[in-house]
């Protein structure tokens, strides 16, 4: 990325779903009332500009600075020393962006395109609420301001023009449709939330507003089970209380994204045999899953992955795919709109002090004395053209390929068309 005139690139180094296992990313989350300290970290290392992002998929710092390379290996540190790991070994499951590349990164972030489940609308809210945090640290300035409201006019763009952000919503529409089929009426039924998944408070908050009875958050840290809890407005409860929870919910959407089984039979052979056999709906909303395969065996229990319910919502491969190809394509043309401009930020102070440059030439000319129009404009582009004319006759003493690029240079600059050759044909 051409770099603007407040001398700094773009860069973003952090962890993910793609890169990271869910130990390694959990040991790095933040709660928000943490970011504030880790961006202070941040500045104190001589990084003037940055943000945090910290979701259950991702760490990741999204910062400027003149010289990307070193501030990225002060941030893999500082992550490192968070981690209680060392940069060497975060390095490997780590990412390092610059330039347009960062751009490009954000960008996807912003539109979801980067997301377990591509279109899912929270991680929006969350890249705001980081803006906001880092905003109120004093570690935004007007490169990172630039980028990030360019990356929320391009998710806008893609969440309106494509069909990139039914999918998680038709998702959860078919959810409810099981629910229903099960269990009757949702106003009688309890949910449970196990994780915090990516699609865990999306299912939460559809869950809350279709009318369900009593839902209830569990997590390995109760701090972020409570900080759930109180955004969906209901209650929360110690891992430690999985089987009571489960015993107690009609409904469990699972999302923990740790890699390894949180529902197993054994787990649901006691709950269903407490529960006196009345059902459960189990929506394994993590990737990879979180209820064992198993559990789908075992009566009483049903099991819905997310192809499950994607197949209820009719959404084939082929339509997720055209969907993908026209997101990109709008971030695509959104990311070369905001490099254009930028690159036009940067040649404004040339171009300012040209004009700067002629205003001088023409007052000079004019405190010379009364001189008519022809005569006064003859002085002007003599004067205008003297120094262009030193540098071209000096540049025809040097190499001919620099005297040709310069006089290329010129032509352009001042859309000039050579005449045509004696003879020839005047082609453009």
């Amino acid at each position: 990325m051409n770099r603007s005139p407040e001398s700094g690139e773009l860069l973003v180094v952090g962890l993910s779903h793609r890169t990271a296992p869910f130990g390694l990313r959990d040991r790095l989350y933040l709660e928000v009332s943490e970011q504030p300290r880790l961006l202070a970290e941040i500045g104190a290392a001589g990084i003037a500009e940055a943000c945090v992002l910290s979701t259950c998929d991702r760490i990741e710092v999204v910062a400027v600075h003149s010289e990307p390379m070193a501030a990225a290996t002060k941030l893999l540190r500082i992550l490192a020393t968070r981690a209680e790991t060392e940069a060497g070994g975060l390095l490997e499951q780590s990412y390092h962006h610059e330039g347009k590349e960062a751009l490009r990164h954000v960008f996807a972030v912003c539109a979801s395109l980067d997301s377990q489940m591509v279109g899912e609308p929270q991680v929006l809210g969350q890249v705001k609420e980081s803006h906001r945090l880092a905003t109120a640290a004093g570690m935004t300035g007007p490169i990172l301001e630039a980028v990030l409201q360019a990356a929320y006019a391009a998710a806008k763009r893609v969440r309106s023009e494509t069909p990139v952000a039914q999918q998680p919503v038709s998702i959860v529409a078919s959810a409810l449709l099981v629910v229903r089929n099960l269990h009757g009426e949702i106003g009688r039924c309890n949910a449970l939330l196990v994780g915090l998944g990516e699609m865990s408070e999306l299912f939460g908050f559809e869950l809350r507003d279709a009318g369900v009875g009593d839902l209830v958050v569990l997590h390995g840290s109760v701090a972020r089970a409570e900080a759930a809890a109180h955004r969906l407005q209901c209650h929360f409860r110690p891992w430690e209380q999985l089987e009571d929870a489960v015993t107690e919910a009609d409904i469990v959407v699972a999302s923990t994204g740790s890699g390894r089984y949180s529902i197993e039979p054994g787990l649901v052979q006691a709950a269903l045999k407490r529960r006196r056999r009345k059902p459960i709906l189990f929506i394994d909303a993590a990737v990879p899953g979180d209820v064992d395969p198993a559990v789908d065996k075992l009566d009483g229990a049903f099991v819905y992955d997310l192809d499950d319910l994607e197949r209820v919502a009719r959404e084939g491969k082929a339509s997720r795919e055209a969907t993908a190809v026209a997101a990109w394509r709008i971030l695509n043309e959104e990311i070369d709109a905001f490099l254009r401009r930028q690159a036009e930020r940067v040649a404004v102070p040339a171009v300012n002090a040209l004009r700067r440059h002629f205003e001088g030439v023409r007052a000079q000319i004019l405190s010379d004395g009364k001189l008519d129009a022809e005569s006064a404009t003859r002085l002007l582009v003599n004067r205008l053209l003297h120094d262009p004319s030193e540098v071209l006759r000096e540049a025809a003493a040097r190499p001919e390929s620099e005297a040709t690029q310069l006089e290329r240079s010129v032509e352009r600059l001042f859309r000039i068309r050579r005449p045509a050759a004696a003879g020839g044909d005047d082609k453009t």
